[in-house]
């Protein structure tokens, strides 16, 4: 290939990741370079850790299987994480899957399996190793099922109880257009991080937001931030610095200036909502003789009073949208913040209008604000699951520990199956789960552990039987999401490393010595499969009026532009006409006061939004031990943990660990200074971290982003030191409430020292030892 001056170019091929559509350039069977799409407004800068993805030290090169789970058969192992592994060929390792399956299914049933995959492997829409798991396990008779996901635990049950729907609330968002356009008056709990917005589950081809924030200043239109981060909001800001966990607070704040001083809309609150009348006797303080004004919540927050007390009118006096980041429910009571942000959209009745009322996830993904297409997307149909057992995504390290014990969900009393095979395609927990040492423990439990993965993940450390999966780079496919225009065609940039193999035909391998190999595959290969899901979409669009070519000419050109619903207000309909249009509540109304929750008596989720004073926090007691705030946030430099060996992600780290960025004066009462690594610590473990010194964090706030692989000191002790700079070592594993049980990792009581021992190598990605299968001796004669 040459470019037009006759220069040689390396082959590039179109790609999509979730974090952006590009052009994999491609030398030596590796990609050495991304190229973003020329039509994104604001590329994400993640794309460079692409670069050596494919050939790193981190792959799995084959199939192996542990050593003492093939020398002693399936049980529970501590020895997994620190075991050795043994190499097997493709036909051992699929003959082993396939008995093992039939030996726990006909020993113990279906829901004896946890299907534990958790997306986000590839943004391919065939190539989805949830989705492949699935499918594959279904064909089998189902498995135990997680419900929810880390990122919106409480948002995913508590908003369908107040506003009748989850997704909508994504999907069909207000258009960033419109904010721009109308919005006078932004208020953010939880800031706008634009690190968030790069990416999207199914790919992304633009980036918006930034050019949105900016033209919403230009027209005269102001942001108010409300986080202990300075840079959680891009550009010119009203900046508030909180004491974190508080958020919930300052909107009862405001929303009692509205109250007390008759700026609440009264009409709107009778006509579209229901139990206002409740919430406003807590509010005021006529039920628990505590009115939430702004001089009650300052003592709290740290928010002047009088500030509040001023924000309040002026979102009263014009046109003003308040925003929740899905951050702010990864804690302890996180219902309350979603909830008590529509209750305050509500109050000053603009929910419906053009650039007013709510939002949840404005910078927390590329999604909301961005218009959805109006038709289905090609999916691989999983099947139906008929076992009944689940659980929340967030209580893995709880089922696996109490098998039998009850639990509390949605205002249902269920009951953890006991789990003898754990099979894992994409996804790595070390990063979304809470209490590294205790998921540890409870890894150990199962008879056996599959993982399929393409790298050497703690997960895959932590498995029996290790499939080597192909990246998403290895394989053809097809990407698109419900808030993108484009249809991508997702073009295989190199052959498959080693002996690594496509999910899907491991899974149709297991399948057919399982006698449902047909059932599993419906005879086609993955590139029939890709054209079999193309016509589908294609039906749809066509159907629709819209521009639909061959399967042949799509794949030849790229991509197709799909038409999208622009300029959506959220519950638009729904403000205009109530009754034609009600919610998907007992109501038909927007529930401030939510009979059904409160007929489930939970000590710690009443019928309305209220505050609960968090176990992890500045002014608590236990802040006199751990005197530092922990934000476990998304990082900048990656996707969750993806990728982590990747340059972009490599740059960020000090001394080969994450960073941990604190304030000048925590630093100094420490004596630490930038590039310092310093020992972070409570009662519940220890992580080694790099000091980054910054004056954009409030006191007695420290942020280390989740992602890291876990790298702990003694691979054999599950409360080793991680010397990498993993926060989940020291985040408590509890859920949000008896309503959701949705992660809490977002925020954790620490000290911080400084580190002055040698420091330890960085071994993440590092393969574990693999050994050569033992030959048995021979036998002696007497």
């Amino acid at each position: 290939m040459s470019d037009a001056d006759g220069a040689h170019r390396a082959p590039r091929y179109q790609h999509m990741s979730h974090w952006g559509m590009f052009e994999a350039e491609v030398a030596d069977g590796d990609v050495v370079a991304a190229h973003p799409y020329t039509g994104d407004a604001d590329p994400s800068p993640v794309l460079g850790n692409l670069a050596g993805s494919v050939r790193t030290k981190a792959r799995i090169t084959g199939p192996v299987v542990r050593r003492g789970w093939l020398e002693n058969g399936p049980g529970p192992s501590t020895s997994r994480g620190s075991d050795e592994f043994v190499p097997v060929d493709w036909e051992e390792l699929t003959q082993r899957l396939a008995n093992e399956l039939r030996r726990v299914v006909d020993t113990h049933g279906n829901s004896a399996i946890y299907g534990g995959s958790y997306g986000w492997a590839s943004a391919g829409r065939f190539h989805h190793a949830q989705s492949q798991v699935h499918r594959f396990l279904n064909t089998l008779g189902g498995y135990t099922r997680s419900v929810h996901s880390y990122s919106l635990g409480a948002t995913g049950v508590v908003m369908p109880r107040v506003v009748g729907t989850h997704w909508k609330m994504f999907a069909r968002s207000t258009s960033w257009r419109l904010i721009a356009e109308h919005t006078d008056v932004m208020v953010c709990f939880g800031g706008v991080p634009l690190k968030n917005t790069g990416v999207n589950h199914g790919g992304t081809s633009d980036h918006p937001t930034r050019d949105a924030l900016d033209a919403l200043r230009r027209r005269g239109g102001s942001v108010v931030s409300f986080s202990p981060l300075s840079d959680d909001v891009h550009g010119v800001a009203e900046r508030h610095a909180p004491v974190p966990g508080t958020d919930v607070a300052i909107m009862l704040a405001l929303a009692y200036v509205l109250a007390s001083e008759g700026l609440h809309d009264t009409a709107f609150l009778a006509s579209h909502c229901v139990g206002y009348d409740r919430f406003e006797d807590y509010l005021l303080g006529r039920s628990d003789g505590v009115p939430k004004s702004p001089a009650w919540a300052e003592q709290i927050s740290g928010i002047a009073a009088p500030d509040l007390v001023a924000l309040a009118r002026r979102m009263a006096a014009g046109r003003t949208m308040v925003t929740v980041t899905w951050s702010l429910q990864r804690v302890r009571h996180g219902e309350q913040a979603p909830w008590m942000g529509v209750t305050l959209a509500a109050m000053l009745g603009q929910i419906g209008l053009p650039g007013g009322g709510f939002g949840h996830g404005y910078g927390s993904m590329n999604e909301p604000g961005l218009a959805p297409v109006p038709y289905p997307l090609p999916t691989l149909p999983q099947g139906l699951n008929p076992v009944r057992d689940f659980i929340p995504v967030a209580a893995v390290s709880d089922m696996l520990l109490n098998p039998g014990a009850p639990f509390d969900y949605d205002g249902q009393r269920l009951t953890y199956p006991d789990i003898k095979m754990l099979y894992w395609a994409g996804g790595n927990p070390f990063h979304h789960h809470q209490d590294i040492p205790r998921l540890r423990r409870a890894l150990a439990r199962p008879d056996t552990i599959v993982v399929h993965d393409p790298y050497w993940t703690p997960m895959a450390r932590h498995a029996d039987i290790v499939v080597p999966s192909t990246t998403s780079l290895e394989r053809a496919d097809i990407s698109c999401t419900r808030n993108d225009p484009l249809l991508v065609a997702m073009h295989a940039a190199v052959t498959p490393y080693a002996d690594a193999q496509d999910d899907y035909d491991t899974f149709a391998a297991v399948a057919r010595k399982l006698g449902v190999g047909e059932k599993f595959t419906e005879g086609r290969t993955s590139g029939q499969w890709l054209e079999h899901l193309y016509g589908q979409w294609r039906d749809f669009v066509r159907a629709d009026g819209g521009p639909a070519p061959s399967f042949d000419d799509f794949w030849t050109q790229g991509h197709v532009r799909m038409r999208t619903e622009d300029d959506l207000i959220l519950f638009g309909d729904f403000r205009a006409d109530p009754v034609k249009f009600p919610l998907g509540t007992p109501s038909g109304r927007i529930e401030i006061f939510s009979e059904d929750i409160d007929g489930f008596g939970y000590d710690d989720c009443a019928g309305h939004p209220r505050w609960y004073e968090p176990e992890e926090w500045l002014c608590g007691p236990r802040a006199r031990q751990f005197p530092l705030h922990l934000i476990a946030n998304q990082p900048r430099t990656r996707l969750h943990s993806q990728l982590d060996h990747g340059g972009t992600s490599q740059k960020s780290k000090i001394r080969g660990r994450e960073p941990l960025r604190i304030h000048p004066d925590d630093a100094a009462d420490r004596g630490l200074t930038g590039g310092d690594v310093v020992r972070v610590f409570n009662d519940r473990g220890a992580c080694l971290a790099g000091v980054v010194v910054d004056e954009g964090v409030r006191r007695a706030v420290v942020q280390l982003s989740t992602g890291a692989w876990y790298d702990p000191l003694d691979a054999t002790d599950p409360d080793s030191l991680c010397v990498h700079g993993n926060p989940n070592v020291l985040t408590p594993d509890v859920g949000t409430s008896s309503l959701a049980h949705g992660c809490t990792g977002q925020h954790v009581l620490v000290q911080i020292e400084r580190y002055d021992g040698e420091l330890p190598p960085i071994r993440a990605f590092d393969p574990p030892a693999i050994i050569r299968r033992p030959v048995p001796e021979p036998a002696r004669s007497n």
